[in-house]
């Protein structure tokens, strides 16, 4: 059966599956959960690939997460899949629990792991559409799952991974901590956007905390015996928009007052400031933290005040997209009808992701696609749109994509050898 067969063979699938995935992705979507709280998106994933034929292991190393595997007996390239579905607070899947489904044929071969993800954001829920990731994901899944079985042969390994807490948590570093991309060969997602690109320059990203210490006093009565923290952590606040002057075009800060007071007439002992920093290297966010904690540090001595600089979260690093894997998962997608935007000015620099630190450890692509929407994601109407039927069309397009091009690093001579040069060149 020839690479071409087995391509159709995979698509038929996911078409085929179609309501079942869509169906999937609407149970996510109007069930938002904030990352690591994914209990709900979990039990339906596991119980649509124990349907579907992969061997669930549940709470596999996180509390949310779990393996389903279908495991080849020999060695081979692995190839990931990844999912994410945690969504945002109060608006849902404005942009994972972890999910590790492995399908390996009986014999050597790559591999492959897609990732999923489906945790959602504070307020305004999947305004992010992980919802629709975790539904490439499963579509990829099936479709690279249905095309192995054709094959007659041993071709490889697969993996659906789904990711819990991409929304911040950064559940992917947890999954690399446990070791879990150790025997993957290739890591592929998609994520939906306002525009569909093969690569979007998502960049590195630090968090970064001030608590300011003063002394109250009543602001009217004995306004001289305080020591006003609202006044370093405003100062520190204008000075660092003062700073952005000589910010490079591709540096992002910004930040907010968490902590501000009590009442008016109370002058305030404990703020708070918290700031994300952004830049395309961790190099350059190190460049941009110093100036930050000197600002910090002199809002503090200027007003009398102490500071606590602390650093939550974890850091994101810039994301690393495969060349080789990028240009067959777009060609795979042309030769379904996939349009790619021509206007290179309108691949600007995007947010952050922990997929940038997966792309540090097994080559990788995250390519972004058009759901139906101009609207940016992160905002109420990109939620609405991330559940509107008008996505599913380019959502299916996206997963039979992906699993294109890991039928490609299964057969196709040279694929995944020249994708491990690049991914040499790209982290030497």
């Amino acid at each position: 059966m020839s690479l071409e067969d087995l391509k159709k063979i995979a698509c038929d699938a996911i078409d085929k599956a179609a309501g079942e995935l869509n169906t999937l992705s609407q149970e996510i979507w109007k069930n938002p959960e904030l990352n690591f709280e994914e209990h709900r998106a979990h039990k339906v994933l596991t119980e649509y690939l124990t349907k579907a034929g992969f061997n669930v292991e549940p709470k596999y190393k996180l509390d949310t997460a779990f393996r389903a595997t279908h495991w080849s007996d020999g060695e081979g390239p692995h190839v990931a899949v990844l999912c994410e579905y945690d969504a945002l607070p109060e608006i849902g899947h404005a942009c994972g629990i972890n999910l590790l489904a492995i399908h390996g044929s009986d014999g050597e071969g790559p591999n492959v792991a897609v990732l999923c993800e489906y945790d959602a954001l504070p307020e305004i829920g999947h305004a992010c559409g992980h919802n629709l990731i975790a539904e490439v994901g499963i579509a990829a899944g099936i479709g690279i799952k249905a095309a192995m079985e054709a094959s007659g042969k041993h071709i490889g390994k697969l993996t659906v991974l789904g990711t819990p807490a991409e929304e911040g948590g950064g559940g992917k570093l947890d999954l690399l901590d446990e070791g879990v991309f150790k025997d993957v060969d290739i890591a592929l997602m998609c994520h939906p956007a306002p525009l569909t690109l093969t690569s979007l320059p998502f960049i590195a990203r630090h968090n970064i905390q001030a608590n300011f210490h003063g002394k109250a006093s009543h602001a009217a009565g004995f306004p001289w015996e305080g020591k006003n923290a609202l006044d370093a952590a405003v100062m520190a606040y204008q000075s660092i928009s003062c700073m952005r002057q000589q910010f490079k075009p591709t540096w992002r800060v910004h930040g907010i007052i968490t902590k501000g007071g009590v009442k008016p007439n109370i002058i305030p002992d404990e703020t708070e400031l918290l700031y994300y920093l952004r830049a395309p290297t961790d190099n350059e966010v190190a460049e941009i933290k110093a100036k930050t904690i000197d600002i910090f540090e002199s809002a503090a001595k200027m007003t009398g005040c102490t500071v606590d600089i602390t650093y939550p979260g974890k850091p994101y690093s810039n994301l690393i997209t495969n060349d080789t894997l990028a240009t067959t998962f777009e060609k795979n997608a042309k030769s379904i009808g996939v349009e790619f935007e021509a206007d290179p000015e309108k691949a600007t620099a995007g947010g952050s992701t922990d997929m940038g630190n997966v792309s540090y450890v097994v080559p990788s692509i995250h390519p972004v696609f058009y759901i139906g929407t101009n609207a940016p994601i992160h905002s109420k109407e990109f939620t609405v749109a991330a559940g509107d039927a008008k996505a599913q069309p380019y959502t299916l397009d996206q997963g039979k994509a992906l699993a294109m091009t890991a039928l490609d690093v299964f057969l196709t001579p040279g694929v995944l050898e020249q994708a491990r040069k690049d991914f040499q060149k790209d982290t030497a």
